[in-house]
């Protein structure tokens, strides 16, 4: 099995590591991981199983070590559903190890393109909910009951007491942390502006191709989670300015220093507990 098989890799590599928190990152916000203390490295490649990313911008490999004194677990780079292969199966596979590893948390982070005016790009937003335009679900198909039932709630997707520990961690670091709803776009194209009009009347706030897949394979295991955007871009149709890929990444780079100290808080705040 590839969980175990990844599992058995991961504690050869770090005997006894057993992370609280698992970072995911987002393009271009590969930064936080160069932060990490007495790291071990692994890339996504030697470990069964796991989806290697295809997309400029995702490094595609663990980080394990520590940040603010909490061991941490950090995983540079996804894979998308634009990707297209075995990702969804690959993606189960993914959270699952971490699962195993005896983690408590998962904390995702994306590049998203802002449907508010007022949240314009360099902007960090808490997601407080999703919608899944993507058109599939990685736990479609047979139901492993060994990681959780077949139907099960996503009333708090979104962690609240993570969210609220977020809430203070940007309050003490002094970052503006507005909250939004997340549409995930099946991409790789970038919505029209027809579609952004009809997603700002569904309720979105925000939009991009990635982090629900994760969501939703993490709550049926029961990892809590917590998930921000750092916003690139506003969305098509608001502005003169055409969305690429490029500009995702450029502006993520220049959030990241943003996100680095929000996390950075977040984490000193788990290790006083308060």
């Amino acid at each position: 099995m590839s969980i175990d098989a990844a599992h058995r890799i991961i504690a050869e590599r770090r005997p006894g590591f057993r992370p609280r928190v698992a970072l995911v990152l987002g393009s271009g916000l590969g930064r936080v991981a160069e932060r990490i203390e007495d790291p071990t490295r692994i890339s996504y490649e030697e470990l069964p199983g796991f989806p290697v990313p295809t997309v400029a911008g995702h490094a595609g490999s663990l980080v394990l070590g520590r940040l603010s004194g909490v061991e941490v677990l950090c995983l540079n780079g996804r894979v998308h559903a634009y990707e297209g292969g075995d990702g969804a199966a690959r993606l189960k596979v993914l959270v699952r190890t971490v699962k195993q590893l005896g983690t408590q948390a998962l904390v995702l982070t994306n590049a998203a393109g802002s449907l508010r005016p007022e949240v314009g790009p360099g902007s960090l937003v808490l997601i407080r909910d999703h919608i899944n335009m993507l058109g599939f679900n990685p736990l479609q198909g047979p139901n492993d009951e060994a990681w959780g039932p077949r139907f099960f709630s996503m009333r708090d997707a979104y962690d609240p007491a993570l969210a609220d520990r977020f809430r203070r961690a940007a309050t003490t670091a002094g970052i503006a942390l507005p909250e939004g709803v997340y549409l995930a776009y099946p991409g790789p194209n970038f919505e029209t502006p027809a579609e952004i009009r009809a997603f700002r009347t569904l309720g979105a706030d925000l939009v991009g191709m990635s982090t629900v897949p994760e969501v939703l394979v993490a709550r049926h295991c029961g990892l809590a989670v917590a998930a921000l955007s750092a916003v690139t871009n506003l969305a098509e149709g608001m502005s003169d300015t055409t969305p690429s890929h490029d500009e995702t990444l450029a502006q993520g780079a220049a959030i990241a220093r943003s996100l680095e100290t929000l996390i950075l808080a977040f984490l000193e705040s788990l290790k006083h507990g308060h």
